[in-house]
């Protein structure tokens, strides 16, 4: 059967040449990370019960969400924390085989049940449920040497002009900015003049919420024999501190008027003041990067670097990012070590096999097919929607010494026949592979059989030994196919029949079997004089 690609050694070839370029092709598109991703889909509820403390939160947000959400498809576990500045969080885990977006979907499904026993102020801020990365690639800091920029401009300043665009960038999954947060209107009650008017936060509450309205007004002249009709303007909602503190609190019969700014003060400040953050003794916001599942972790470190720094031209005068962390420093020296003890097994099995066989000729079979291996197996990879990682690099420098094992059998084979008296290699691989196909074919299944059982193992540490088994099993395969087709074609074109190398070989072997013989016993008589 297999005969027939000694016969035809372009379609042999051709076979190889493929393989090779459907590895390239998937080399190219594959995406470089520095491990598999083993930890387990996320989904975040967060919530905002402005005024609460971490109790009122607990009886009221965190509690009604918990029930609703316990239970949905997929998940393994929760966990939920609750603060006195009133924000609530809950983190649910999935089994790590489900579909993160299926995730979000059915986790907004069961909060959407709990609205009806939340406060209408949790409502009215809304609750945000977001899929969450396991971990950020990229962590950098926006800083200012100019003491006109505080913490609360930096923080802004990223959200409006640089988030959007990494955002942007192919792969990136969530941009978080930690800082002060947005700008916010903050009113600083003034305890000893509201006890004076009798006034409490309540009342202040109210005002703001029947003051600091959008509303539709309108217009004039709808229903009548007019003309014209006039849109009426309505300035809606507030927007500095001027129009806040104008707020009318109290009026007296006499036209006297109690406003805010008598019982407060108004500024324009941050959303939270629960933490400060600096860089180099320095007001600094930290800006977080992480990746989407599949994505090139390298690449989107590259093109956020780039966009930052193209970005850093148009920064106001005294603002400047720093790295803080960057995954490509490990990933890059992870990768390069490991490429490079690819390239040393593969040279020293060059060399090894050189000095057994004692033929070039020969020794470039083996050589060849292990190429045709390794380069083939990321198409597999691209089957198995593996990445290029620690794992699977680990998986191709082990499979260096498999793979070469049945093109050595072949030649091996090959050479035994020419040395029987065959006149022609050609005929001798023919009548080889006639025996040999079946052997080789048993070998392949079971190296394969040893490697593919283990990526049935389940959970995150089945993840690694999934790739791991799934690699080697991959490259043996192709061996395997090279060795029924590439290898006996090759055999056959390059093997000559050479009875005086032979005799020089086997001279060679008999001096060097001799010599070594010789050194050895001088050794021992030495070591038994001694």
């Amino acid at each position: 059967m297999f005969t027939r690609f000694i016969e035809r050694p372009v379609l042999s070839t051709v076979i190889s040449v493929m393989i090779v370029i459907l590895g390239i092709l998937a080399y190219i598109a594959l995406p470089i990370t520095r491990y598999p991703n083993i930890a387990p889909p996320t989904v975040v509820v967060s919530a905002n019960y402005s005024g609460a403390n971490a109790d009122v939160v607990l009886r009221n947000v965190v509690i009604p969400l918990e029930q609703q959400i316990n239970g949905v498809e997929g998940m393994t576990y929760m966990t939920s924390t609750a603060t006195n500045n009133g924000t609530a969080s809950i983190t649910v885990f999935f089994d790590i085989d489900t579909n993160p977006d299926i995730n979000a979907v059915n986790v907004q499904n069961r909060v959407q049940l709990a609205t009806s026993q939340l406060p209408a102020t949790v409502i009215q801020s809304g609750i945000t449920v977001a899929k969450s990365q396991s971990s950020f690639l990229l962590f950098f800091a926006m800083k200012s040497d100019n003491p006109d920029f505080d913490l609360t401009f930096l923080s802004n300043y990223a959200k409006i002009n640089i988030v959007p665009t990494i955002q942007r960038i192919n792969g990136v999954g969530t941009v978080n900015v930690f800082g002060a947060g947005d700008y916010a209107m903050r009113i600083w009650l003034k305890p000893d003049v509201m006890a004076i008017y009798g006034l409490t936060p309540d009342d202040v509450s109210k005002a703001l919420a029947e003051q600091n309205v959008d509303a539709a007004p309108g217009s004039f002249g709808e229903n009548s024999t007019q003309v014209f009709q006039y849109n009426i303007q309505y300035s809606g909602r507030l927007t500095n501190s001027a129009e806040f503190g104008d707020i009318v609190m109290r009026s007296t019969k006499d036209g006297q008027l109690l406003r805010l700014k008598d019982i407060a003060t108004i500024e324009l400040g941050a959303l939270s003041y629960a933490s400060t953050q600096s860089t180099d003794g320095k007001p600094a916001t930290v800006i977080a990067v992480s990746q989407t599942a599949g994505s090139n972790a390298q690449t989107i470190v590259n093109e956020t670097i780039k966009t930052l720094d193209l970005a850093s031209l148009t920064f106001p005068k005294g603002i400047s990012y720093i790295s803080l962390f960057n995954v490509n420093d490990f990933l890059s020296a992870s990768i390069s070590k490991v490429v490079e003890t690819l390239l040393i097994a593969y040279i020293l099995v060059f060399l090894v096999v050189l000095l057994f066989l004692q033929d070039l000729r020969s020794t470039i079979i083996p050589a060849v097919s292990i190429i045709v291996s390794i380069i083939g197996t990321f198409a597999f990879l691209t089957l198995f929607g593996f990445t290029i990682n620690l794992l699977t690099l680990f998986a191709l420098v082990l499979a260096i010494g498999i793979v070469v094992d049945d093109p050595i059998v072949v030649v091996e084979a090959i050479h035994s026949k020419l040395d029987e008296g065959y006149t022609s290699a050609k005929k001798a691989a023919i009548d080889t592979m006639d025996s040999l196909s079946s052997t080789i074919i048993a070998i392949t299944l079971v190296m394969a059989a040893v490697f593919v059982p283990v990526s049935f193992i389940g959970g995150s540490s089945g993840v690694f030994f999934k790739q791991f088994g799934l690699t080697l099993a991959s490259s043996i395969i192709i061996s395997a196919v090279n060795s029924l087709t590439l290898s006996p074609a090759l055999c056959a074109l390059f093997l000559k029949t050479h009875k005086e190398e032979h005799e020089k070989r086997k001279s060679f072997l008999a001096k060097f079997t001799v010599g070594f013989n010789t050194g050895f016993d001088t050794l021992k008589h030495k070591y038994q004089q001694s």
